[in-house]
């Protein structure tokens, strides 16, 4: 036993701290959101959940990690169920981008520049550029296959990667786009760099 829990009492309020910051993160963001306000609903002291966190940045990152597991198959599937490259990276695409503007958790994140200044001041370069090349490594296979076989061009596998990617930061414009002009111009500009990737 640690602190007077027992390992089920541990594993409970570990999961009631990861539930709870993952509704007021979403809700409030990482700034706002205090230690107390996660510990109040869960019935234990603010000094308590230290035994459980680091910090409210160290439970942050654990539940970020936690919904890229949950999204990640969804996210994969386009590649696993076409043949062909350009349906492959439209699926990918789409589902990226549906995923950001529905889940509030990632959008506040991508939305929001204290939130990722906060994640990033966290974080070191090194971790972050780790990081930056985990999200490419996922689909990056798929992209090197397509590259061998001569069904996608560019200077090489891992800048066509990055170009694939880069197209959900579109999502970050929508005001500037206008929000009865996005959704065409979110599938056009899909469509497009599949297309131009793959032509």
């Amino acid at each position: 036993m640690s602190g007077g829990f027992s390992e089920a009492e541990r594993e409970r309020i570990r999961e009631r701290l990861v539930d709870e910051g993952r509704e007021l993160f979403s809700r409030y963001g990482l700034k706002k959101t205090t230690i107390a306000d996660l510990t109040e609903p869960v019935g234990i002291a603010t000094s308590t959940f230290y035994q459980f966190f680091e910090s409210k940045e160290d439970l942050y990152v654990e539940i970020l990690e936690r919904e890229g597991e949950e999204m990640l198959p969804r996210l994969l599937a386009p590649f696993e169920e076409h043949d062909d490259p350009e349906a492959a990276i439209v699926g990918f695409l789409s589902r990226l981008m549906d995923e950001i503007e529905s889940n509030p958790l990632i959008r506040r994140l991508l939305v929001e520049p204290q939130e990722m200044q906060l994640l990033r001041d966290y974080h070191t370069e090194e971790e972050l550029r780790e990081g930056r090349e985990q999200s490419l490594a996922y689909f990056l296979p798929y992209v090197e296959a397509w590259y061998e076989a001569g069904a996608v061009r560019g200077p090489d596998p891992m800048v066509v990667a990055s170009a694939i990617r880069s197209v959900s930061f579109l999502t970050l414009h929508q005001n500037d786009i206008g929000e009865d002009l996005y959704p065409e111009t979110r599938d056009l500009v899909i469509r497009a760099v599949a297309k131009g990737l793959t032509e």
